[in-house]
């Protein structure tokens, strides 16, 4: 698909009135839930499931993120700073954000992880791959390993782009506690995902849905839609300053198939506090 951009961002709160067709389409997801074994058995094999998505499409499916600066001109910034940068790109996929940075030729160095070790290979096979400016591993960034390789209070910037959705709601919290002690004092996160009612959400069927907000696609990965008052609640009790939280309006088009329908994302810049405490 080809993004192309027709709106500006528009306020927090407004995300638009569901149609009578839509609101028809939600009430029908309701009418067959997955059940508990099978949501279960989903969580457990969700890293199998993505290396099975890297598997069928290697670096096909996703186009390179060169809106990503645009968006967030944070990254730009590093420049006009001494010292070389640390980045996180936080769920790295095949590379379609980080390496177009890399062409750029910032200050930075980029640690890029994955949930998929199948994607991080990809990564690693890509021609632009330099281990001096690169590094790529496998993780699970809900869990404590994400210490193994980046010690707490070391990272200047982190970027997390359609990532959080496809982790379980149990573990946001948990996700965003460890992104914060991730980051320096001051540091920024940028985030942009799914937002509540985007077109791919409106599209699931009965027998996709796990809990509210929460789906499974024909594949076995998984996918959130977020609202910007649920993220506001789990930005703040973690510590984070928000700088800017919206609802993002896009839509994707497709001419070759005729495709052209409104998207919904949430984006968000966040900033640990400066003055937050630096753990010894």
């Amino acid at each position: 698909m080809e993004f192309l951009e027709d709106s500006i961002d528009v306020p927090v709160s407004e995300i638009g009135e569901l149609s009578p067709e839509d609101k028809v389409k939600l009430e029908k997801q309701n009418s067959r839930i997955v059940s508990e074994f099978q949501a279960n058995k989903l969580e457990k094999d969700a890293m199998k499931n993505w290396d099975l998505f890297y598997k069928r499409n290697e670096t096909r499916f996703f186009k390179d993120r060169h809106w990503t600066v645009r968006e967030f001109q944070e990254l730009l910034g590093v420049q006009e700073k001494p010292g070389r940068r640390k980045m996180l790109e936080m769920g790295c996929g095949v590379g379609n954000l980080v390496f177009p940075l890399l062409e750029m030729d910032l200050n930075l160095f980029v640690f890029a992880c994955d949930f998929s070790r199948r994607a991080v290979e990809l990564v690693k096979s890509n021609p632009l791959y330099d281990e001096s400016k690169i590094q790529a591993y496998q993780v699970d960034i809900t869990t404590d390993d994400v210490f193994s390789k980046i010690p707490q209070n070391s990272i200047d910037i982190i970027t997390m782009v359609f990532v959080l959705s496809a982790i379980h709601p149990d573990n946001f919290l948990k996700t965003f506690e460890n992104l914060f002690s991730l980051l320096l004092p001051g540091g920024i996160l940028l985030f942009r995902d799914y937002g509540l009612y985007d077109m791919a959400q409106l599209r699931f069927k009965p027998g996709c849905k796990i809990a509210d907000n929460f789906y499974v696609r024909q594949d076995g990965t998984r996918s959130y839609y977020f609202c910007t008052e649920e993220l506001k609640a789990l930005f703040q009790s973690v510590g984070f300053e928000i700088l800017t939280l919206s609802y993002v309006h896009r839509r994707t088009v497709n001419k070759k198939e005729g495709i052209d329908v409104p998207r919904i994302f949430v984006q968000a810049k966040l900033q640990k506090p400066p003055a937050a405490a630096v753990e010894v």
